[in-house]
């Protein structure tokens, strides 16, 4: 009877235990149907017409194998077959062998991988590089976008027109564009060019606005972003973590470095700079940007401990959200003073704001009145502090905890973090590392760095064709001045048609939080000529910040008219 069953191999002597219960279920199933008459054994076995999906053999091919959703081959002309189903309480015997057997098996999980990961790059290519993905932006057409304060780790160009022009820079090209960026020499090109590719001046002025000045200079180390980086930095070679010799002489060279940028803002000769610690991001402006006529000095994020000692060093600062959400209570607060005043639960909440003001040595005088002061524990002063801070430690680590500091302070803040010995980590991955400056024009100790640029041609099926979407990826650390440079560039490059995807360093974002100060903008305008940036971008960067705590995370241009997306 063996000889007769379909793909029967000789070589089958002892089935596993799953595979023998198998055929005894299968044998009970051909009981209850009438007997098959048995094939001749001396010829080779006829197939028949359709087979028993209780005796198939499990070492046969995959192409034999039932597929899921189908049922077996059925000739034309016979009746469906019914598969037999186990008897009830039965558990359906798992096959762990034929996962092994099966040749396409052990691929199976890396292709769904690498499936999946291709539909998700080719769904995010559509989405970034089809201009219909982009309808429900939340501006208005205009001619200009608003300043973004935030540093960006990644942009993303997408146009129907190529970016071959910012492909393989020449020598020369390049090397006049690091003359320019040294020179700060301003260039302006026309509405529209028509050979991009053939102007060598666009790819000079590209190569320019690449731009930017880091210290320290550490090149096996990815100094930016700094808040979150120790798993990019662990394992990597960081033999001054243990030699405080070396500390000590890499952040007396940082000292001097920091001491000099602050001098060139000062000196409205550097219009900003960043210092990026592994806790938080410090951003200094010069007088006359974002509104202020006043250097002034943003800290995101903070925490009670910084604050706190902040004003002990006689540091002044606000936070400007925390009192923006202040003075809100306060207006709703006194429009429904009228409707509050007559009710009695109003008497009830001021008699218990006046005992929770009582000093706390009052507030504990009934223990000694009966005499069990000394058996109770009384909270001691950091928790009472505490209490009386909860608010203030709602905040910490958070956008609202964003801390402004202006005028003169910013110097005492100069002070504060050259000799705050929490401004460096003391263990872990970053320890011993000094924090990171960055600014878009040269200081001393600083080191010349370029964003990393490259262009990918992407088709995008369009009905029943493909489109051809090109795109230009730029990375690191993008600063408010080249963000605006290379839109630019692009305005008259791609003909005022392109779009783009902003990824925000998250803890910069507030850094758009407005200071409510008005300016003379031409005034400050002309001060600020010296400081190494363009005119326009100049003109872009004494606006006032507009964003709040959010940044633009989605910008496009069509006929030369931005419309963004925060």
């Amino acid at each position: 009877m063996c000889a007769a069953v379909p793909g029967y191999s000789p070589g089958f002597k002892r089935p596993p235990e799953t595979l023998r219960l198998k055929r005894k279920r299968a044998r009970r199933s051909e009981a209850a149907s009438p007997p098959c008459p048995r094939a001749d054994p001396a010829p080779a076995p006829t197939p028949r017409p359709f087979p028993r999906p209780g005796r198939r053999n499990p070492f046969s091919s995959l192409d034999n194998a039932p597929r899921p959703g189908t049922g077996p081959h059925r000739p034309p002309g016979f009746p469906a077959l019914q598969e037999p189903r186990p008897p009830p309480g039965s558990r359906t015997p798992k096959h762990p062998l034929w996962q092994f057997l099966d040749p396409l098996q052990e691929n199976k999980s890396t292709w769904k991988e690498e499936c999946s990961e291709r539909a998700d790059v080719t769904t995010l290519r559509n989405d970034l590089h089809l201009p219909v993905s982009i309808p429900d932006v939340s501006s208005s057409p205009s001619t200009e976008f608003p300043a973004d304060w935030s540093i960006k780790t990644r942009l993303l160009f997408t146009s129907s027109q190529p970016f071959t022009w910012a492909e393989h820079l020449k020598a020369q090209e390049e090397a006049q564009g690091f003359a320019q960026h040294c020179r700060a020499t301003s260039v302006n090109f026309p509405q529209s060019i028509q050979e991009p590719k053939l102007s060598t001046e666009l790819r000079c002025a590209f190569q320019q606005s690449l731009i930017y000045w880091l210290h320290p200079s550490l090149p096996w180390l990815q100094l930016f972003p700094r808040i979150g980086a120790d798993r990019k930095i662990a394992g990597k070679t960081s033999f001054w973590s243990h030699d405080e010799t070396l500390q000590q002489v890499l952040m007396s060279e940082w000292s001097v470095s920091f001491t000099s940028l602050y001098n060139l803002l000062k000196a409205k000769l550097c219009p900003y700079f960043y210092v990026c610690t592994y806790q938080f991001t410090v951003l200094f402006r010069a007088a006359g940007l974002a509104g202020s006529d006043v250097i002034t000095a943003v800290v995101s994020p903070t925490t009670r401990g910084l604050r706190e000692a902040m004003r002990n060093e006689g540091i002044e600062f606000s936070l400007p959200l925390v009192e923006e959400t202040r003075s809100k209570t306060q207006k709703n607060s006194e429009t429904n003073l009228d409707t509050e005043v007559n009710s009695p639960e109003t008497g009830k909440n001021t008699e218990d704001e006046e005992e929770q003001g009582v000093s706390d040595d009052e507030s504990f005088s009934w223990l000694e009145e009966m005499g069990v002061q000394d058996q109770i524990k009384k909270p001691d002063a950091i928790s009472i502090q505490l209490r009386k801070e909860k608010n203030e430690v709602q905040v910490d680590h958070k956008p609202e905890s964003v801390a402004l500091v202006k005028g003169t302070n910013t110097f005492t803040l100069l002070n504060f973090l050259i000799n705050c010995k929490s401004l460096v980590a003391a263990a872990g991955p970053q320890a011993g590392l000094p924090p990171t400056l960055l600014s878009p024009v040269a200081f001393r100790g600083a080191t010349m760095q370029t964003l990393k640029a490259r262009s990918i041609n992407v088709k995008t099926p369009v009905h029943s064709c493909y489109n051809d979407i090109f795109s230009l990826e730029i990375t690191g650390p993008v600063m408010p001045h080249c963000l605006h440079t290379l839109t630019m560039l692009l305005k008259s490059a791609q003909r005022g048609a392109f779009s783009a995807v902003l990824y925000t360093h998250e803890p910069t974002a507030v850094f758009n939080t407005n200071i409510e100060r008005i300016l003379n903008k031409e005034t400050m305008c002309k001060e600020l000529t010296k400081c190494g940036l363009h005119l326009k971008t100049l003109e872009q960067l004494i606006q006032l910040p507009t964003l709040g705590k959010s940044s633009i995370r989605l910008l496009e241009m069509r006929d030369y008219a931005y419309t963004w997306k925060s």
